[in-house]
């Protein structure tokens, strides 16, 4: 057997993050990244991988708008503080911002050509802005209520803006806007149509075609009668108008709130396979002039043609309510609502009949059609589970856009989430394919475990009534199961003994639910608990058994005995044995390896071991001070682990119910504890945030991670791998992978190539190589060498040469790290010398406005400053202490000062000449007396060999003047 290997580390990847709270939303042009609006941030996340790459912080208030220029370069945002700023994508800096409306701004939009930036605002105003200047060029007015869409015309020559708006009572309004110098009425058109918020607008390929989408309905439903408000709930409009004289081209009529509309690129996949579909002649009477996509509150995709016609009555099965008829004259249709009936008669008659001569129909309630786009294809199952809001609306889809090239249509739902949409076709057939779900929130995850026997997907169960299953390639949500009616609290998975991959959930609605993961289908549903059920757990060698814990104190084995692999029913599981097993709510339980035994912990404060299948009691593991959270068996020993709110973990012998062993470390409770390392090792989470590896024959806790913001409720490691995956409330999953082989041998190949580049140091130093030799300093991270390697340097003739070209080579990073040594040597009075001397040739050598670039340079230069003018003061107090010596030794005549050695010198000859001649004069005038004064000059001769011979112990030769050097 390989000799086991105890875990000493382990690598932390943050798989999901929260980067989508809804609202705002860009998408690149390449659609490599997504700008999402997250509270008061703003996220740029990677498309492929739902990784975020970078994050902007700046606004204080909520995102209401984003967009982005046509070369994803800049990006423009506003939020509730009305302010708005552009954003330099390259360097993630607020280039510039401003305010101009006078309430929040709600929708935003760039010029194809990325000059202008469109507007429209709560206040009723669209204003357009010079992006480069940052001022208003125009200020339009006129919308009646909240603007909530703009576009810019997709062509720049036509210099047109298209905004829509919500004006309240029963009406919205479209408005066509000239931006152009050249004419002087900018509102050029009023398109009157929506009787509700118009919620997307686009323009097809040629340019020539407007198509706004709303949640109007298409009649007024005021005085109509139960039956006519069943009809008035069906008819939904997308509006075609036509730009050459800005008239309703068509209605299309569908069957719910539109919430986008977008027009299907001639080249792009989409296209191509609905032209191979649309070859069959059946499929359509007329060719389509282009395609278009709807999406909205049933979470339904619709895709259709834009010529077709369209039997509304007929449609709808209408007919037979004798109160609805369709009425066709000059190519138009007409679907009048009656109050009572009419006899039969001919269409015009019928149709002279319900509009008077003014053309204005005489009936209160009335649908006008033209001839309507025709719908081509209808999604059968919605991929999203459509909720409704606070006002009690539907809402499915809230927004979708086209992307470029193959990557297909993008549908953005109310529930955070990104759906990528690919079109498959055939002659007689078109097949929508979810190619990937992103998750923006994922709310508070409260349980995950790996699926399937590779372990390449994993189960989540947050704050919703659905499960979540990620594929862990690309993060990307691969499926839900959908069926509980309530929150799911917990769930286990297992390989069945046939192969399939199995999930188990238990719910808030007091039932358990049992699912396939290959099929994504419920097969089984446990009802029989009184209580929400908090904890299940499948058997771990037979596999075909599970068990669950509830509120209602019991506890609950299911039999799987009658489960088919070809099953497409669910069917319901029976309970082999049930147990009142606690006072209080059962918060976790596990089976042993061997199926022998089940273990319960519960809130109160005991675990219970109990001999399966017929739940006796074995022993109560008591000892705890507050309610268990989870309980685990050891893969090897006869003893269980238990994870407890009073900030321990323990483990118990199974013999006894003694305690063998407890972990103290954690700050709050502890919410999960399990095995890893063949039971050799535990991790365990809790409301600290933190995760913890302890070794269990050591009692010591090896690393302690802190990657989470909040509580951590999940816990799961992988069967094989051992991987850990992790989850809380703070809607992040992060994924650990086992590091210590791979540090151990980083470790071992730093210390390899450390020893190589100090042999290369060391050569560099022998060549006098001191540029390459300091260089190398730097990337070892040696500061003693490289004083060393300096203070050698200052030594030498040519210092500054030396020392200016080894700083020319460093970079910022290099350069911030010498400052920081720098700071150290300088704190010392032994080595600040050199420190001052290689300061002075860096501030000589780099300007200020580079050196001020430097990260954390403030606080370096606060350090530098500080001792540096401590010791100039010492140096300044020393200076002035020379002077007290140079005093002294001038009174002891052993220097003079300069000027003095200068004139004593000049003025030797002339004195010597003088006494010469005073000498004779003497002589001449009394020989006597100048015996006498020879007698004197002998004496004094001898008192100075005296005086000699005094200092013979300072100098055995002749002091002579030093000179006194300023």
């Amino acid at each position: 057997m390989e000799p086991l290997k105890l875990k000493a580390n382990y690598r932390c990847v943050p798989a999901l993050q929260q980067f989508y709270a809804g609202g705002a939303y860009a998408v690149s042009s390449d659609a490599s990244f997504i700008v999402c609006a997250s509270a008061d941030s703003i996220n740029i996340v990677d498309s492929a991988t739902s990784s975020i790459r970078s994050t902007l912080d700046g606004a204080s208030e909520s995102v209401t708008a984003l967009t982005l220029s046509p070369d994803d370069k800049l990006l423009f945002s506003s939020s509730h503080s009305r302010q708005i700023r552009v954003w330099d994508l390259s360097t993630l800096k607020c280039v510039r911002s401003w305010k101009g409306h006078d309430g929040p701004v709600m929708c935003m939009a760039c010029h194809p050509s990325g000059g202008l930036l469109a507007t429209g605002g709560a206040d009723r105003k669209v204003l357009v802005w010079d992006v480069d200047g940052g001022y208003c060029t125009h200020y339009f007015k006129g919308h009646g209520g909240v603007v909530s869409c703009i576009m810019f015309h997709p062509d720049p020559e036509k210099q047109l803006i298209f905004s829509g708006s919500d004006d309240g009572g029963d009406h919205a309004t479209l408005r066509v806007w000239d931006v152009s110098k050249t004419k002087k009425k900018n509102c050029i058109a009023t398109l009157d149509n929506h009787r509700s918020a118009v919620t997307s607008l686009a323009v097809s390929e040629d340019g020539w075609t407007l198509l706004s989408a709303g949640r109007d309905k298409a009649c007024s439903n005021e005085t109509l009668s139960y039956i006519l408000f069943y009809l008035v709930t069906l008819f939904f409009v997308v509006t075609l108008w036509d730009l050459h004289d800005y008239s309703c081209k068509k209605t299309v009529i569908t069957n719910e709130a539109v919430e986008a509309v977008c027009v299907v690129g001639s080249g792009s996949p989409f296209a191509a396979s609905l032209d191979l579909y649309g070859k069959n002649a059946k499929k359509r009477a007329v060719s389509q002039a282009f395609y278009f996509v709807t999406v909205g509150e049933r979470g339904i995709v619709h895709i259709w043609g834009s010529e077709g016609y369209t039997n509304v009555g007929s449609l709808y099965n209408l007919t037979h309510l004798k109160l609805v008829i369709n009425v066709e004259h000059d190519d138009f249709i007409y679907l009048f609502i009656l109050e009572k009936k009419i006899d039969k008669c001919g269409e015009e008659d019928l149709f002279q009949h319900c509009v008077n001569q003014d053309g204005i129909t005489a009936l209160p309630h009335w649908i006008f059609c033209s001839h309507s786009a025709v719908c081509l294809f209808e999604q059968k199952v919605s991929d999203v589970t459509a909720g409704t809001d606070e006002d009690g609306l539907r809402r499915g889809f809230i927004s979708a856009v086209m992307l470029p090239s193959d990557q297909g249509l993008l549908c953005v739902t109310a529930d955070q989430q990104f759906l990528f949409y690919s079109l498959e076709s055939t002659v007689e057939l078109l097949q929508l394919n979810l190619t990937k779900r992103l998750v923006g929130y994922n709310e508070e995850v409260v349980d995950m475990k790996f699926v399937g026997d590779d372990e390449k997907f994993l189960a989540l169960a947050t704050n919703l009534e659905q499960v979540r299953v990620y594929d862990l390639a690309s993060m990307s949500c691969s499926y839900v199961l959908s069926g509980h009616t309530e929150i799911v609290l917990c769930l286990d998975t297992c390989v069945s003994s046939s192969g399939r991959s199995l999930i188990v959930t238990g719910s808030k609605d007091n039932s358990v639910r049992l699912w396939e993961a290959e099929s994504k289908s419920c097969i089984g549903v446990g009802i029989g608990h009184m209580g929400a059920v908090g904890a299940v757990a499948f058997s771990k060698r037979k596999r075909d058994f599970f068990v669950s814990g509830s509120s209602d104190h019991t506890l609950k084995v299911w039999s799987m005995n009658g489960l088919s692999d070809d099953m497409t029913m669910a069917i319901n599981l029976k309970a082999k044995a049930v147990v009142a097993a606690h006072d209080k709510d059962i918060n976790s339980v596990a089976i042993a390896p061997n199926d022998s035994l089940v273990c319960s912990g519960s809130q109160d404060r005991t675990a219970c071991i109990w001999r399966l299948p017929d739940l006796v009691s074995v022993v109560v593991l008591r000892g705890h001070k507050r309610g268990i959270w989870s309980v685990e068996f050891s893969p090897v020993d006869q003893c269980v682990v238990t994870a407890s709110g009073d900030k321990t973990i323990r483990i118990w012998a199974i013999s006894d119910g003694s305690c063998l062993k407890t972990f103290e470390g954690h700050t709050s409770s502890v919410l999960r504890a399990l095995f890893v390392t063949r039971g050799t090792q535990i991790v365990s989470c809790g409301a600290d945030g933190l995760v913890k590896l302890w070794t269990v024959k050591t009692n010591e806790c090896v690393a302690t991670y802190d990657n989470h913001e909040d509580k951590v409720w999940a816990l799961a490691v992988g069967r094989k791998t051992e991987m850990l995956a992790t989850g809380g409330s703070d809607a992040v999953v992060n994924l650990w992978y086992d590091s210590t082989a791979a540090d151990k041998e980083a470790a071992f190949r730093k210390e390899e190539e450390g020893v190589l580049r100090g042999q290369e140091l060391q050569n560099a130093i022998s060549d006098a190589d001191y540029t390459k030799a300091i260089q190398l300093a730097f990337e070892l991270r040696r500061p003693h060498k490289l004083f060393e390697l300096f203070a050698g340097i200052c030594r030498k003739r040519g210092a500054e040469d030396h020392i200016d070209r080894a700083l020319k080579g460093l970079g910022g990073e290099e350069l911030r790290v010498l400052f920081n040594y720098v700071r150290e040597w300088n704190t010392k009075p032994k080595l600040c010398y050199v420190s001052q001397f290689v300061l002075f040739r860096a501030f000589n050598i780099f300007p200020p406005t580079e050196i001020v670039q430097i990260k954390g340079i403030g606080e370096l230069l606060e350090g530098l400053i500080a001792y540096s003018q401590r010791h100039f003061g010492r140096i300044d107090r020393l200076v002035r202490s020379t002077f007290l010596l140079d005093y002294i030794l001038s009174g002891m005549s052993v220097i003079e000062p300069e000027t003095q050695h200068s004139e004593f010198t000049a003025e030797i000859p002339l004195q010597s000449d003088n006494i010469i001649d005073k000498q004779h004069v003497v002589e001449e005038e009394d020989p006597q007396e100048n015996a006498t004064v020879s007698k004197k000059r002998k004496k004094s001769s001898k008192s100075r060999h005296g005086s000699i011979k005094k200092v013979k112990d300072v100098a055995h030769k002749k002091v002579e003047t030093i000179q006194l050097l300023a």
